[in-house]
């Protein structure tokens, strides 16, 4: 199915564009916020949402209290997010939310809870053993991976150490009953 008008065929003008963000002058995108875009009488655009999941964790922290003050968030809390918010990207938004209920603050926060809150802070539901045995055995498997991994550095160090040291005395050997000496 041909979609170009029969004016654009005959090569006598371009095609109109379909829609305002293809708008195109002198061969370059025309933003909304252009003075070209201001004086065809268009709407300006809202500014661009955050990109990243940490940007955007970032904007939900200036703009909701229960984020900034890390309080444990109510269950569908991406729902009140995008009704709040519907431009967002939901992999970006449900990044940001991992982000957010993964750190140790916020997982601190849980282990201690009673009381859920909204995105304004108003306490909600309550907190559930389940979710709070699952906070605190999330934070000790944390710390057990953590401290594994500082004796795993300090092993590695002490044998870098042991091996230099072996290393030393076997020179020094190799030096006193060389026939050179």
């Amino acid at each position: 199915m041909n979609t170009t008008s029969p004016v654009a065929e005959s090569g006598d003008a371009a095609p109109a564009p379909t829609d305002q963000n293809s708008s195109l002058e002198h061969g370059k995108p025309v933003s909304q916020d252009s003075p070209a875009a201001q004086e065809r009488g268009e709407p300006q655009q809202a500014p661009a949402a955050p990109t990243t999941a940490r940007s955007l964790l970032k904007q939900f922290q200036q703009q909701f209290p229960a984020f900034r003050d890390c309080l444990p968030l109510s269950i569908g809390i991406d729902k009140q997010i995008l009704a709040r918010m519907p431009e967002l990207d939901r992999k970006t938004m449900r990044a940001a939310l991992g982000i957010h209920t993964g750190s140790l603050r916020y997982l601190r926060a849980m282990e201690k809870a009673t009381v859920r809150h909204d995105l304004d802070g108003n306490a909600g539901a309550e907190v559930t053993d389940v979710h709070r045995l699952h906070a605190k055995d999330t934070l000790q498997q944390r710390f057990k991976k953590e401290a594994e991994r500082k004796k795993a550095e300090r092993d590695a160090a002490l044998a870098v150490e042991a091996d230099k040291m072996r290393q030393e005395k076997l020179l020094q050997l190799a030096s006193k009953f060389s026939r050179n000496a």
